[in-house]
């Protein structure tokens, strides 16, 4: 990783001399006599290939023919190493390459870091240029000073918050420390903005006459650090969205007060805002045992070790390094080059701090203070994986090859040789696979953790073959201990063959063990009505080997996923509608319509009295645990709303589909209702669990995917009346197969914007598959889907059938031959279930096993169910469903 500032487009124009001090004008010409110069001047001949007596004038004339040639081939030598790079993009963009200019040079991406003064000041230049800031005479008027005070700082709230939200933002940046000192006072939201007027009117407005936009006055600096403080914690816990704010300490030009560029005067904002992840940057150099107490006895504190590199001479960087690890734990320092202007400055930062981390690993090792495996893992730390969790970065740290790992020490291979003389004890022929030993992304849970300290339970839950959704319920205290130990919960085998009241079937096995293993990409909080302070996390089976079992519906979408991604360029997307009723219970104990008056989207005034309520609690419960649905809005039955999730990867749109629906069901259940996913629960129109599938592709060109698009789709027609025990699991499920009810027909049929077929196209590349309901496992029904549309791909199946723009049961039996149209959906789960055991792509696309069990479970749970008077088994259904 590295974190940086932008490289500068015209490099003839300045001088190389900076890029090993801060210093200035007439001081810049003693940096020759200085260590970090001469240093930079030796390793510089290897970079220019100079011969070893080379002067600074020689490098110069070397320098000059490289940027009249090949520049971006030297710079490409220059970014060797760097994986990501975080550029602060607060300098001026005339005079520097724009962030993802960089990208052709390094490994990923490049990220932004947001400079907050510079989007104040482009905000308050921009009030000058439309004449909204109040100066000359205007400037002695209070009322026109603090309206411009509140304009501009809605306007900056306002800038934060869309950066907050932007991916390409990795964090925010602050240098205060140049401007007016890091002591920044922490008071009262009237205090703060009061001191941000008062500077705004008497330090700030005077110096913008002479079109001086620099953000240097007290309140107001203070003032925006605190806003963005206050911007960032919100939304680490409303939206789950954690991005880091990064300060300048510690050394810089003689343009700042080194004594108050000591990051101690942090200290109250460090306490004022817990969860505002704060990196310290610049190793805080001379203040660098400062900054590592501080990374050490706050959680949300980083020491970011840059800029010593290459500014400091070789002992005095080893110096910093021994001083910042003197107490603080790795998992709290960041390496980055923090290299500015010049290709140059890059290369010599990743090889000076390479130099020196090395040597005091190695003297670590070699006395007994980390064994080789904790260096090692200290390096991928600091060098990667603690800059991914504190920026939330989506990339991956290569393993090392055999090849590349670390010498042994004199010391380690003296220790080793006296061990083999020892006698040793007899050792176990048999050690458990290391995928069974760290099965968790343990970054994930630390960030989810930090920002949830007040946590006490997690709610370990996984869907089974019926859809009924199990759990274990885990004190924080023993959730913690099972990831970091990378420990799993063990049941028995047989609970998987059980139905909804544990009777068992022929599916069950006595003997055997299964090992739940949760998800912590799927951590999520509990809606505030929870009881307790609780998360939840989606599951999937392990075996005992730790391999992913293939008897789990979980892991079995997942492999078909990856297998589009790895074999087929093909990303998958899903989008659900959740339809539901809502029920209360009447007279004789039945079930009946929460309300009446109203239709397809209706906003009656009953709705507004009795449902909006619920609803936007819902919606808002929803939103707080990250879930943020598109729309709601009423369906045509009596009780009957509909909730859009948003598109996401297909696995996490079933895992957040299973956690919005259990949102669903407990608010409503606080209100005295019972919201049912059962397709029929009245006499009424249906309900569906509708799922939108994208297929997108960043390699293929439109009109390939288009090809595999459609093959993809053809496999699915031709496999949908077996497919259509996973999509319609229950024998009420196809009271909804019928025409004329815009329920997805009674034909196998596809039709662009066509109700009245199963499958729906939207448009080019998506698809909405309207045979599905809340009785499905979507995790078997979806993987059903792709197990097909993956043979159809991988044979190229044509699709024949005609886009039927029409009814199909409207088409006459010669209309409907000629669109293809041939085969009727099933009219009940027997038929769908014998159409199932028959389907050979089907069994080798998912696990023939997995399938056999669902077999013998779903006729089981259908002699269950057809045992039971026709009420009982109504409202039996709707109480679980």
């Amino acid at each position: 990783m590295a974190t940086l500032d932008d490289l500068r487009k015209k490099q003839e124009a300045y001088d190389l001399l900076s890029a090993t001090t801060e210093a200035q004008g007439d001081a810049l010409t003693d940096t020759h006599t200085s260590l970090s110069h001469i240093r930079a001047v030796r390793q510089l001949r290897e970079l220019y290939d100079l011969d070893n007596d080379a002067q600074w004038e020689d490098l110069m004339e070397k320098r000059a023919d490289i940027l009249r040639g090949n520049f971006e081939s030297f710079l490409r030598r220059c970014f060797t190493g760097i994986h990501t790079i975080l550029m602060d993009d607060g300098l001026d963009d005339t005079t520097v390459y724009l962030y993802d200019w960089h990208d052709d040079f390094i490994l990923d991406k490049t990220l932004r870091v947001v400079r907050i003064e510079t989007v104040a000041a482009d905000i308050l230049r921009e009030m000058y240029r439309k004449g909204n800031l109040p100066i000359g005479p205007a400037l002695h008027n209070d009322d026109m000073c603090a309206e411009a005070w509140i304009t501009f700082l809605q306007a900056f709230e306002s800038a934060i918050v869309t950066e907050i939200n932007d991916p390409d933002v990795a964090g925010f940046k602050s240098v205060i420390c140049y401007r007016t000192g890091l002591d920044v006072k922490i008071a009262g939201d009237v205090q703060v903005a009061t001191s941000g007027l008062e500077a705004f009117q008497s330090g700030y407005l005077p110096d913008c006459s002479r079109k001086d936009f620099r953000i240097e006055s007290k309140g107001l600096n203070d003032s925006l650090v605190i806003s963005t403080c206050r911007l960032l914690s919100a939304a680490a816990k409303q939206d789950s969205i954690s991005k880091p704010l990064q300060f300048h300490t510690g050394l810089g030009d003689a343009d700042i007060d080194l004594l108050l560029s000591d990051p101690s005067h942090l200290q109250p904002l460090i306490t004022a805002f817990p969860d505002v992840q704060i990196i310290l940057l610049h190793t805080s150099y001379p203040y660098m045992r400062q900054a590592g107490y501080l990374a050490t006895v706050y959680k949300n504190v980083y020491l970011d070790l840059g800029e010593v590199f290459p500014q400091v001479s070789r002992n005095g960087q080893e110096t910093i390094l021994r001083q910042c690890m003197e107490i603080t734990p790795f998992s709290k320092l960041l390496f980055s080059t923090d290299a500015h202007h010049f290709g140059e400055v890059y290369w010599l930062a990743l090889k000076q701090f390479r130099q020196a981390f090395e040597k005091i690993l190695v003297d670590y090792v070699e006395n007994d203070d980390l064994s080789i495996e904790q260096a090692i893992d200290a390096a991928k730390a600091i060098y990667f994986n603690n800059a991914k969790r504190v920026y939330n970065l989506d990339v991956d740290l290569p393993e090392i090859e055999p090849s590349e790992q670390p010498r042994r020490t004199r010391a380690q291979s003296n220790r080793e040789a006296r061990i083999m003389q020892a006698p040793q004890p007899l050792q176990l022929p048999w050690r458990e696979p290391e995928a069974h030993e760290k099965p968790y992304d343990l970054d994930a849970f630390t960030r989810f953790t930090t920002q949830n300290s007040d946590l006490k339970f997690v709610y370990v839950q996984w869907l089974d073959y019926l859809a009924t959704l199990r759990a274990r319920m885990l004190p924080i205290a023993e959730f913690r201990r099972l990831v970091t130990e990378g420990e799993r919960i063990g049941i028995s085998r047989g609970n998987t063959g059980t139905l909804q009241n544990d009777h068992v079937t022929s599916a069950v096995s006595s003997t055997g063990q299964l090992y739940v293993e949760p998800d912590m990409s799927t951590l999520r909080l509990t809606h505030s009505k929870d009881p307790l302070a609780s998360a939840t996390t989606i599951a999937s089976f392990a075996n005992e080997d730790g391999r992913p079992s293939t008897c789990c519906p979980r892991n079995s979408l997942k492999m078909l996923t990856d297998r589009f991604s790895n074999d087929h360029g093909i990303d998958l997307v899903a989008g659900f509608e959740i339809e539901v009723v809502f029920l209360k219970k009447g007279t004789e104990n039945q079930y009946v319509p929460w309300t009446t008056n109203h239709a397809w989207g209706t906003f009656t005034p009953e709705q507004f009295d009795i449902a909006l309520p619920v609803l936007a609690e819902i919606a808002d419960e929803l939103a707080n645990i990250g879930i943020n649905i598109q729309q709601f809005h009423s369906e045509s039955g009596p009780g009957q709303y509909e909730f859009v999730l948003p598109p996401l990867p297909i696995l996490q749109a079933i895992d957040t589909l299973i956690q919005a629906r259990q949102v669903i069901h407990q608010i409503a259940r606080l209100h005295g209702l019972r919201a049912t996913l059962h397709p029929v629960p009245l006499n009424s129109v249906g309900s569906g669990q509708h799922v939108h599938l994208s297929l997108n592709s960043s390699t293929l060109s439109s009109e390939d995917l288009e090809k595999k698009e459609l093959s993809f789709f053809a496999a699915v027609l031709e496999h949908l009346p077996s497919m259509c025990a996973f999509l319609l699991s229950n024998t009420a499920s196809y009271a909804r197969v019928k025409d004329n009810m815009w329920t997805s027909g009674a034909w196998v049929a596809w039709g662009t914007q066509n109700r009245e077929t199963p499958l729906r196209r939207v448009k080019q590349g998506r698809w909405e598959i309207r045979c599905l309901d809340g009785f499905a496992n979507p995790y078997l029904a979806l993987s059903a889907l792709l197990a097909a549309g993956l043979d159809g791909v991988q044979e190229g199946r044509q699709m024949e059938m005609k886009d039927c723009t029409a009814n199909p049961a409207a088409l006459t039996d010669t209309q409907r031959e000629e669109l293809g149209i041939t085969t009727k959906m099933p009219v009940s789960l027997d038929e769908s279930l014998d159409e199932l055991e028959k389907d050979e792509v089907l069994k080798r696309g998912m696990d023939e096993k997995m399938i056999g069990d669902f077999i013998v479970m779903k006729r089981a749970e259908k002699e269950m169910l057809d045992g039971m008077e026709e009420k009982e088994r109504h409202a039996w259904l709707i109480e679980r469903y």
